[in-house]
């Protein structure tokens, strides 16, 4: 499938999936660009949205998360952790929009948010 980032897209979209291709907005920067196309590409695997407004709204949300956790692993995550915890450099650190990154990081695990919290305290231990 074809992936194009020549246009400018209506205000508010920052990518689009048609059966022609995909489009991403040409005013996107490089973290912009990664973050919108996967989860264009979430939505291409997934298959087509619901016409319901409150099952598009769900699926919408579905597709978030997934293209956040596709896009940062929880080693990266955890790597980039030890040196920031400031949303925008750690956002710029794994390439990833500020948004991509909120969203993986709300939708932790239990588990994920444990193995985080002991690993920044074995990797920084005068933090503890």
């Amino acid at each position: 499938m074809p992936v194009t980032c020549e246009y400018k897209l209506e205000a508010g979209r920052k990518g689009l999936l048609t059966t022609s291709g995909i489009y991403l907005d040409c005013r996107l920067n490089q973290a912009g660009r990664r973050c919108t196309l996967t989860h264009e590409i979430e939505h291409l695997e997934r298959g087509p949205a619901p016409d319901h407004p409150h099952f598009a709204a769900l699926e919408e949300h579905i597709v978030e998360v997934l293209a956040a956790r596709r896009l940062i692993t929880l080693p990266h995550l955890l790597d980039a952790a030890v040196w920031t915890q400031h949303p925008h450099e750690l956002a710029e650190e794994l390439w990833v929009t500020v948004e991509t990154l909120t969203t993986r990081v709300a939708h932790l695990t239990r588990e994920e948010r444990a193995h985080i919290n002991r690993e920044l305290a074995r990797r920084q231990p005068w933090n503890n």
